[in-house]
């Protein structure tokens, strides 16, 4: 997905599945089964994933031997055009989404939207929750029955009885997308099975995936803040914990760590191989709170704080600002942020690759969902026109270096933007205009992640390196593409229950000796519904 989203916290729950205060956990688990192999290998006795036929794009100036994003350090200079004509029928499309930015300009006053239009032969038409509050939108449209085109299925608001709902108001597309039949849609074909088990729901795929990096959650530094300690390169825990501390210097203001205990507990849970969420065995699921892997890491965020590592104010919002400064050292950000940060900030930045905590541990690395959702079509819709509308998110989906992905992301050359040695450049009414309505348009569909930064190569090779380094270590979520009743009803109470117990332990208002007894009420607040749910899930798989 191209748009960055402006809430820092949304993403990196989007991501990694943890919470920050005030936003319920995003989750993957809006789905049938899961487990398979690339390719279409088989979900069910039914199901068979879509399958995955790489999309054509200009070659990427950097390896993609290891699952990388495909790196360009350049602009291509040369794009492939992977829409043969406009997939529009001369319809409008309507479409539910949400942004996190402000409204877009009004489609009369929208000269990206129109060209939008014309290249898709149709008029494209959100409906946009600004800000908070897509579940009330939604569930007052699924009521009223005045069902747009398009609805996205967020995976991370608790939406409710969602198989139920989507086989009475949505149109079953399986047969239109498993197995072989999704080459009639190549740059749906491109997505790959990681991105459409999320889509899946009962062994019946009943929208198209959103595009979503794969990667997670990020531990950021300035790179500056580490070099009297020899960088970041860390032998283990103890390494870690020592070195943060030659850093400390409260008198100048400079603290090593970002006030965020619960994201840092989860970042210091990669260097011991904790599970990504859950740990499958044998068919039987462990949440990490149960492991003794995450309470190592909650174990080390304690003595980080009885360190004075963490930076003091827990309300802290300029984060980004001290870190410019030297002021922190360290922060969590979610992968797109990472992205987003390289673009903009200043000072130099750099990321930690998980790590060994202690000589028998195996670090991971927690995988994102890659998917935020899916997008179904509703059967207010003439089964007629399914085609056209799949041919319509074929388009919007097209992959980085595409005509197509050029004129969703960037509008029209001259008009939004301006090419210049390799780099591109918005105009005042691309500013204006794009950024504000592609975040919505990515919502709905999105294509999948590539790494550009214009004119900031260097950068471009430091992600590409993180991620060459960190994929080996790459853990996905075994939950994702099951689901579960328990977790859209339960989970923002348990993610409180979580970060609010991780926050008192880390601080010292409670100890570790409570923590077998919180995990005892987690599970049964729903924890072990939720467990129950998956499992027997799973097992129809």
């Amino acid at each position: 997905m191209s748009s960055i989203m402006s809430r820092r916290g949304f993403l990196g729950l989007a991501l990694a599945g943890v919470t920050v205060a005030g936003l319920s956990a995003c989750g993957g688990e809006g789905g049938g089964a899961a487990g398979v192999k690339k390719g279409g290998a088989e979900l069910s006795k039914k199901l068979v994933l879509p399958t995955y036929t790489a999309a054509k794009i200009p070659t990427p100036d950097l390896p993609i031997d290891a699952g990388q994003d495909p790196a360009y350090l350049k602009y291509p200079n040369e794009l492939v055009k992977s829409v043969a004509a406009a997939p529009g029928d001369g319809k409008k499309i309507t479409s539910l989404t949400q942004t996190w930015d402000v409204a877009p300009p009004a489609p009369g006053q929208n000269t990206y939207l129109q060209e939008l239009g014309k290249a898709l032969g149709s008029e494209w038409s959100m409906n946009i929750v600004v800000g908070d509050g897509y579940p009330d939108k939604f569930n007052a449209i699924i009521a009223s029955d005045d069902l747009p085109d398009l609805v996205w299925f967020p995976p991370n608001q608790g939406l409710q009885r969602v198989p139920e709902l989507l086989e009475a108001k949505f149109h079953d597309l399986t047969s239109y997308l498993s197995g072989d039949a999704i080459k009639k849609y190549p740059n749906l074909a491109n997505l790959g099975d990681v991105t459409w088990k999320s889509a899946v729901t009962d062994g019946k795929l009943y929208g198209v995936a959103v595009a979503y990096s794969r990667f997670g959650q990020v531990f950021l530094v300035n790179q500056d803040y580490w070099q009297p300690v020899g960088g970041t390169a860390f032998t283990g825990a103890d390494d870690f914990l020592d070195k943060a501390k030659q850093l400390l210097d409260v008198k100048k203001n400079n603290y090593p760590l970002e006030p965020s205990y619960y994201n840092h507990v989860h970042m210091f849970s990669h260097w011991y191989g904790a599970p990504n969420t859950w740990r499958l065995a044998g068919g039987k699921l462990t949440h990490q709170f149960e492991t003794p892997e995450y309470q190592a890491a909650l174990e080390l965020a304690v003595k980080c704080f009885k360190a004075n590592l963490f930076w003091p104010d827990p309300a802290l919002s300029t984060i980004k600002d001290k870190v410019a400064n030297g002021q922190i050292g360290a922060y969590v950000e979610s992968f797109p942020g990472f992205l987003n940060d390289a673009k903009t900030q200043k000072y130099n930045l750099g990321a930690i690759v998980p790590f060994a905590a202690t000589p028998s541990s195996k670090p991971v690395y927690n995988a994102g969902l890659g998917s935020v959702g899916f997008t179904s079509i509703s059967k207010k819709v003439d089964p007629k026109r399914i085609e056209t509308l799949l041919g319509v998110l074929n388009y919007l989906t097209a992959p980085f270096g595409t005509e197509e992905y050029q004129l969703v992301n960037f509008g029209v050359e001259g008009t939004h933007f301006t090419k210049k040695d390799g780099d591109l450049a918005f105009t005042d009414k691309g500013t204006a205009e794009v950024p504000t309505t592609q975040q919505p348009l990515s919502f709905v569909i999105g294509s999948p992640s590539a790494l550009f930064l214009p004119g900031q190569p260097e950068r471009t090779k430091l992600i590409h390196e993180f991620e060459t380094k960190v994929a080996p270590m790459l853990q996905e979520r075994v939950t994702t593409g099951h689901f579960s009743d328990a977790y859209t009803q339960k989970n923002g109470e348990l993610s409180t229950m979580g970060k609010d117990m991780v926050d008192d332990i880390v601080t010292g208002r409670k100890s570790m000796s409570d923590w077998p007894a919180f995990v005892k009420k987690w599970l049964s607040k729903g924890g072990e519904a939720m467990r129950a749910e998956y499992e027997a899930s799973i097992a129809k798989g």
